[in-house]
């Protein structure tokens, strides 16, 4: 069942498997996860019940993975949904990829990483908890930006989104805490999203076909 929710909802701390298996309309679904990398997500909807085809390049050796970019990818059905989670941003055309994501299913569900949304006051925070070698804001910036040049940000995202997907439910997110050395709970960086200290650098998407 798809629940409503409006852009200024923060995210629970629901897993993100957790997340999909409420979307799923029924079990079973045909289930298709675009960049699946070591395969947990995947794994974890077909020990649910679902019929799961994953893809990925680098995708793991067993019956439901196929290694195979998405735009190679030709399946001999179509699919109940769309499963992303943190592979959109990193796909060469996210226009052409979401084009074929909506002839692929009628539902997708995706959580993403909003990089370009770390501004000065939330590297400071990223800073304050980082544990490791001090750094100065601004080459935490720099070193960012470097990281994570050539991937889409978060406005590439949501008009290539918004242009083949009706949008259900979206909610930002905590996303810094996962770094090895930052020493923050996911609570600790919701409370700070939610007062507004910090932009969240994550969001989760469901979004119909158009």
């Amino acid at each position: 069942m798809i629940v409503f929710a409006s852009a200024a909802t923060i995210l629970t701390a629901m897993e993100f498997v957790d997340f999909v298996l409420s979307q799923l309309p029924r079990t079973p679904s045909l289930v298709l996860e675009v960049g699946c990398g070591e395969g947990q997500l995947a794994l974890a909807l077909a020990a649910n019940g679902h019929n799961v085809t994953a893809i990925d390049p680098v995708a793991p050796e067993g019956p439901i993975f196929q290694r195979v970019t998405l735009e190679e990818f030709e399946p001999p059905d179509r699919f109940d949904a769309v499963v992303a989670s943190r592979s959109l941003h990193h796909v060469p055309d996210v226009d052409l990829a979401l084009e074929k994501i909506a002839q692929l299913a009628p539902l997708l569900i995706i959580e993403e990483f909003a990089w370009d949304r770390l501004d000065e006051r939330t590297a400071t925070w990223y800073l304050a908890h980082l544990d490791g070698p001090s750094t100065s804001l601004q080459q935490c910036l720099r070193e960012w930006q470097d990281e994570h040049a050539g991937l889409h940000g978060y406005e590439t995202l949501r008009l290539a989104l918004d242009h083949g997907f009706r949008e259900c439910f979206f909610a930002w997110g905590a996303y810094l805490h996962r770094y090895p050395k930052v020493q923050a709970s996911r609570e600790d960086e919701q409370a700070a999203i939610e007062v507004d200290v910090i932009n969240a650098v994550a969001f989760r998407y469901v979004g119909t076909r158009r």
